[in-house]
């Protein structure tokens, strides 16, 4: 098969890796930009109400998380709209794209624990499924999980018995390369489909989405497996597929330009393009810890502010980690 059938099976099948609930954090196999402060959630809630004073009918639409783990980022977004304006929780509503029933269920079970029935939230299976006249979205760390190709020298990888072999390139995948001026990587499949279900069923959007990558080909591989913080090239010689497979996490570096070219081809027009640092910055959160500090132990604020430099820190997510604004 195609190293993206592949790929797909790996993480979405029905013993794949992604089919269950999976841990974040010390406990899981990797660290995100949310399981690292809560303040990451409150900076971009921060941004979604400041484009509410903009365009005062937001207050009535969706706010909806795509890939939401147990629901961290939702609920510290709405924990800050909160802060706010307590108001919105009223008048805004808010949902989240999730397929699998066994996640479902500990998204509901975390958002009881943190808001008892005051919130109510709706499930929906796919994008395509969302039929609404506003909404913001947020996903974060969602493109690199799409599967993807890899080419190599006018040539595609397929994989045989957990061994990967290289084959003449399809004519559609040498297309698409030559576009962008790629010999060798990945190619992510499905940002097409996926911009398009969204621009489909919400006739007004704002998509914020963070992920590691760059808006350039480095004509490398990146695609690399992540298990218990460990981390492995896919072409690494100790690594075999057979003993990771479905086991572990499979990711890439993001194309952005993939990624805008195929949300401008559905549509939308791209806000902002940048470093997470500059991104988070710019939605206010030094300014939230500020007003936390005012409000807290010197030993609280110095922890969260610890944790906030590995958010903006160039060397750590700061600059590695980009965000990218599409608006409909």
């Amino acid at each position: 098969m195609n190293f993206s059938k592949y790929m797909n099976n790996w993480l979405y099948a029905e013993q794949g890796y992604y089919k269950n609930f999976k841990a974040i954090g010390k406990e899981g196999d990797f660290y995100t930009a949310v399981s690292t402060s809560s303040f990451f959630g409150a900076s971009i809630a921060n941004h979604f109400y400041k484009l509410m004073q903009k365009d005062s009918f937001k207050r009535d639409g969706w706010l909806i998380e795509i890939g939401a783990h147990k629901g961290y980022l939702l609920c510290d977004m709405i924990q800050w709209l909160y802060t706010l304006d307590p108001t919105l929780v009223q008048t805004l509503k808010f949902g989240i794209v999730e397929r699998q029933p066994k996640v479902q269920q500990e998204q509901l079970k975390y958002i009881e624990e943190r808001f008892g029935s005051d919130i109510t939230i709706t499930h929906f299976n796919d994008i395509d499924k969302v039929n609404v006249d506003y909404a913001f979205v947020v996903a974060n760390e969602i493109f690199d999980a799409f599967p993807c190709e890899l080419i190599k020298d006018g040539e595609e990888a397929f994989v045989v018995d957990h061994v990967v072999e290289w084959r003449e390139i399809d004519e559609d995948l040498a297309t698409f390369a030559s576009k962008h001026r790629q010999v060798k990587g990945e190619v992510a499949v499905g940002y097409e489909e996926f911009a398009k279900h969204m621009a489909k069923g919400i006739e007004h959007c704002d998509f914020v989405s963070f992920d590691y990558g760059e808006k350039f080909v480095r004509n490398d591989f990146s695609i690399r497996v992540y298990q218990n913080h460990e981390t492995f090239p896919l072409f690494d010689e100790e690594l075999t597929l057979s003993d990771v497979y479905q086991n572990a996490d499979i990711t890439y570096d993001v194309n952005f330009a993939h990624v805008i070219d195929a949300f401008e081809e559905a549509g939308f027009k791209l806000d902002q393009y940048e470093t997470q640092a500059r991104a988070l910055i710019r939605f206010g959160l030094i300014d939230i810890l500020e007003q936390f500090a005012k409000q807290t132990t010197q030993a609280n604020y110095l922890r969260e502010a610890d944790r906030i430099k590995t958010l903006i820190a160039p060397t750590i997510m700061g600059d590695k980690f980009k965000m990218v604004h599409f608006q409909k």
